[in-house]
This record gives structure tokens, C-alpha cells and sequence, in this order.
């Protein structure tokens, strides 16, 4: 098998297995305790939005997205991250193999994947962009803990166009009709604002992702008026789960990292939510 190893484990999250069951726990727990927004127990669930800090920051928003997979039932989970470290065009899908994890190796959805790059020719494989790349790793000690036998796609996106974040939603529509899919866009949202500028910024991604408006987050994309790191995988998820069928978009919780650090002067946001039919 092609194994991408866990690149932030230790530092990110925890490297052993029981410590970072018990902060996934720690966070699914307190999420539950928080708030009682959920996708209705007979919706089908079509994508969720999720941040991509460390898991002591992002943890306790991105357990509100998570914690909505319980009692249902998905064949695959197609994660789509933005690229932090190598620039390039359209985007790069691990093919094969498997991701590790503390909590033992996600396997890729081969066929999904194959069939992905057939439909789509901007979809590629460099693995270099998956080497160092955090935004699906920390997707995925939810996803291990919850989940742990669904497989996955990785996808990371280079640039960020319009082309690219559309057409990616297209085709993902068209391989996965039929199939009962996750999709999961990977994104923080305002950085290094004071907590006030953040959430005031940081209405403006939330109202398109309430209204599953692809096409106005892109349009505040390319005029620079947004600042969501993985605004494009937000189009590309939002983009595929209507065509899926998507109805309904919710945010289940928004916060940033002062919230934890107690630092308010300078702030990530992190925004979990979910898509439904």
C-alpha cells in the first residue's frame, strides 16, 4: 500500500492513540453538552464544514461538525483541504494506500478515486502536496475515532479559482451520484484579526454557507472581501451537495481561537457546519 504518514501528530494532536481518543472524546462530549444543533435524525447528510488548527483550538468546533455522523451511514468521505505549503494548478488526490493515524490507517477509496481523475481533468496526482499538508490531517481523528471503516478521498486544491473550485463540485457531483457520500470542505476562516473584525468578516462566509450560495462566497473570494483559507473547497462542497440534493445548510457553531487562548487581539475563526436533504 501507498501510506501518507501522519505529518502533525505530536505536534498538532496527539501522537498516542489513548491521548488523542481521549481529547476527541473530551470534545465530542462537550459539544454534545453545548448545543442542540443538529441535522434532523431522518436527514440525509450530505456535507459537513470543519476547521483545520491544532486540536486544542479547532477541537471544540470541529466536534459539533463531527459529532453529527453518529447513527448514520455513508460508502465514502471525500475530504478537500486547501494547499498550505506547495503551490500549483487544480488539485491533488492520494490515489491509493491508505492515511495513517494514532488510531489506525484510513483506507482510500481506490475506485472513487480513479474514477474522479477519469471525469475530471484538472484532478491529478502530486503527492508532494499531501506530504506536509495539515488541512485533511486534522480531519481525520474524528473521522478515525467515529468512523473508523469509511473510506476516504484526499483532495488538496492548489489555486483557488473559480474554474477550479466550480468544475472540482461539478464533477464530484457526477462520481458520487447515486452513492451516499461525505463530503467535507477543510477551512479556517479569518486570521489574525481582533475577535470584533473576525466575526464581523466572518458573517459574510457564514451567510453564503446558510443560503448554499457557491457562486456569491467565489465571487467575494476572488475580490479579496473574504479571508477563509479553504474558501474554495467551501465552493467545490457546497457545489456538489446541491446538485447531490442538498436543501438545507446550517452552521452549527462558529468560534476562534481566543476563545481558547484567551487572546482576542489577534484570532483564527472556525466555523462548523453541515448540509442535509
Amino acid at each position: 500500500m501507498s501510506v501518507r504518514r501522519a505529518a502533525v501528530a505530536g505536534s498538532w494532536y496527539p501522537a498516542s492513540a489513548a491521548a488523542l481518543t481521549a481529547a476527541v472524546e473530551t470534545h465530542l462530549y462537550a459539544a454534545d453538552q453545548d448545543s442542540p444543533r443538529q441535522p434532523p435524525p431522518g436527514a440525509d447528510l450530505v456535507a459537513l464544514i470543519a476547521p483545520h488548527a491544532g486540536l486544542i483550538y479547532s477541537g471544540p468546533v470541529a466536534a459539533h461538525a463531527y459529532r453529527s455522523l453518529r447513527n448514520r451511514r455513508h460508502d465514502v468521505a471525500v475530504l478537500i483541504g486547501p494547499s498550505h505549503h506547495v503551490g500549483f494548478e487544480g488539485v491533488s488526490v492520494w490515489r491509493r494506500g491508505a492515511f495513517e493515524t494514532p488510531l489506525g490507517p484510513l483506507t482510500i477509496d481506490h475506485d472513487t478515486a480513479s474514477r474522479l481523475i477519469e471525469a475530471c481533468p484538472l484532478v491529478h496526482e502530486l503527492p508532494s502536496a499531501h506530504g506536509r499538508e495539515h488541512s485533511l490531517e486534522m480531519q481525520l481523528p474524528f473521522l478515525a475515532a467515529l468512523t473508523p471503516d469509511l473510506p476516504i478521498v484526499p483532495l488538496v486544491m492548489g489555486q483557488q479559482t473559480r474554474e477550479t473550485a466550480l468544475t472540482l463540485g461539478d464533477c464530484l457531483a457526477q462520481v458520487l451520484e447515486g452513492r451516499r457520500a461525505l463530503l467535507v470542505a477543510s477551512s479556517d476562516l479569518s486570521h489574525f484579526f481582533d475577535a470584533s473584525t473576525a466575526a464581523f468578516l466572518d458573517r459574510q462566509v457564514i451567510a453564503h454557507v446558510e443560503a448554499l450560495d457557491e457562486e456569491g462566497l467565489m465571487t467575494r473570494l476572488e475580490e479579496r472581501r473574504d479571508h477563509a483559507c479553504g474558501g474554495g473547497p467551501i465552493v467545490s462542497v457546497m457545489r456538489a451537495a446541491k446538485a447531490l440534493g442538498a436543501t438545507t445548510s446550517r452552521v452549527l457553531r462558529y468560534a476562534n481561537s481566543g476563545d481558547v487562548s484567551g487572546d482576542t487581539s489577534s484570532v483564527v475563526g472556525y466555523l462548523a457546519a453541515a448540509m442535509w436533504r
